[in-house]
């Protein structure tokens, strides 16, 4: 505590001894003892009392942790419930979309044939003015023009 050495220790009881004289030193020296037994019954009580307060802060700090571990819990399980959620409506949407894809492209499917038809339509409509219009030009009398 103090770091004093043999040498230090000597010193110090040969100035005490001059100080006092030998009829007041061993009455010191209890005196001293009786200091040194108080100081460290005090220090041992400190001790104990930050031991104590110690192992009370520890069982807070638990406390605290296990009651921030349980919520971190229940959160991560809203967390899924969520997630799961969210993924569900996604498949939900993802199956509308490729129904809605199915089903247009076989209306365009089945739109398809008869745009085909009206062009054939068109074709036949066509020819069948060009034959109506030679079948007039025949029937037109020779040499009149008209």
């Amino acid at each position: 505590m103090f770091d004093l050495g043999t040498q230090e220790l000597i010193m110090i009881f040969i100035v005490a001894f001059l100080v006092f004289g030998p009829k007041k030193l061993p009455e010191l020296a209890r005196t001293l003892g009786k200091g040194l037994k108080q100081l460290k019954s005090a220090m041992h009580g400190i001790t104990e009392s930050l031991e104590e307060a110690g192992s009370e802060i520890k069982e807070e700090v638990e406390k605290a942790g296990s009651e921030i571990r349980e919520e971190v819990e229940e959160a991560t399980g809203l967390e899924a419930s969520i997630y799961e959620s969210i993924s569900a409506n996604i498949n939900d949407i993802s199956k509308a979309t490729e129904e809605k894809k199915a089903k247009s492209k076989k209306e365009e499917d089945d739109e398809t044939p008869r745009l085909f038809g009206d062009s054939e339509d068109k074709e036949k409509q066509q020819q069948e003015n060009d034959n109506a219009v030679t079948t007039k030009e025949e029937k037109k009398e020779p040499g009149t023009d008209g």
